[in-house]
């Protein structure tokens, strides 16, 4: 079993370290820079912690008992190991970004948006090392001993702290050719008419929720002949013109740019248009491969997203970053 050591043991085991080394109380309290007495403190609580007296005294000179010669290699060694791990944490927060990053990021908002850009956060980092899991799950970052997640949705309460990187919205659209044969909505109402894809992880399934620039509101149970809780699934069945999908932009961002699909009802806003969060478990202490990596991938979806900018992977095109936020992880995966 790994032993584990309270400070203050630390602190007693160094003062005996220092006297038996230095061989005397004046000597050793002038190399740590300690008052004499302090260290001869910290020697008398070791002592009695232990039970057994580890160095002889008298007025001129100090000597190690047996137990005192067989106990100071071992303390050498404990204060060796904690100098190391000192070194090496330090080296984290003073040094460039390295080591292993796991991420934690969504399935498919993940695999085309970040996972492209991958190879190339390793080319600027190569002392970084990433472990990515690409999953819809809402995985616990502190438990789990995840650096970083990237979240979709809205924030709920939470101690953990995100940063925004992107919007996202969500809309409505179709095929050309399933406009052509079926005509264009008008109106909400005008959607009960016609075929619509169901995502079965929207909330609010099956019913489409939109606002109008006035504020009225407007919700519709809307059915057709397919319903999915892959969003992918959907976005190829409506290119192939099979019915209307509500969607979010970054998912359909390629179709719309190449005119695959395009948008219908476009003076309705749709419920929960959300954002894209990096999200960490702690601002303080926080290792410079994770900052280094939520500053990179900020960048990167700064001043628009890339689903907004064209129909390829992201690419680094800007150096803007997002607002930081103290603020939770959002919940939702579109």
């Amino acid at each position: 079993m790994q032993q584990s050591y309270e400070p203050a043991a630390l602190s007693e085991m160094a003062a005996f370290a220092a006297i038996a080394e230095a061989r005397s109380f004046t000597r050793a309290a002038a190399q740590v820079g300690r008052d004499a007495t302090i260290l001869s403190r910290r020697l008398q609580s070791l002592e009695e912690r232990l039970g057994v007296r580890l160095l002889h005294r008298t007025t001129r000179s100090v000597s190690l008992t047996e137990a005192g010669a067989e106990f100071l290699p071992r303390v050498r060694a404990v204060l060796a190991s904690v100098d190391e791990a000192e070194a090496a944490a330090s080296a984290h927060a003073a040094g460039g970004p390295r080591g292993l990053l796991r991420l934690a990021l969504p399935g498919t908002f993940g695999r085309m948006w970040i996972g492209p850009l991958l190879p190339q956060f390793l080319a600027e980092f190569p002392d970084v090392r990433i472990e990515a899991e690409f999953s819809n799950r809402f995985a616990d970052l502190v438990a789990e001993n995840f650096d970083i997640a990237v979240r979709l949705g809205s924030l709920e309460d939470s101690r953990l702290v995100a940063r925004k990187v992107a919007t996202r919205r969500r809309l409505l659209c179709a095929a050309p050719s399933y406009l052509a044969r079926r005509g264009r909505p008008e109106t909400p109402q005008a959607l009960l008419q016609h075929s619509c894809l169901g995502f079965t992880g929207f909330q609010t399934f099956p019913a489409w929720e939109m606002t109008d620039r006035e504020g009225r509101r407007m919700r519709v149970e809307v059915s057709g002949p397919l319903v999915s809780d892959d969003a992918e699934v959907l976005v190829e069945a409506a290119v192939q013109g099979v019915g209307l999908m509500m969607s979010t932009d970054w998912l359909v961002g390629r179709e719309l740019a190449d005119g695959r699909l395009v948008p219908v009802l476009e003076d309705w806003t749709l419920a929960d248009e959300g954002a894209v969060y990096v999200v960490m478990p702690s601002a303080k202490g926080q290792a410079a491969k994770t900052r280094a990596f939520a500053d990179w991938i900020g960048k990167r979806f700064a001043p628009e997203p890339p689903w907004r900018r064209c129909n390829a992977p992201p690419s680094p095109l800007v150096d803007e970053g997002g607002p930081r936020l103290t603020s939770p992880p959002p919940s939702g995966t579109a």
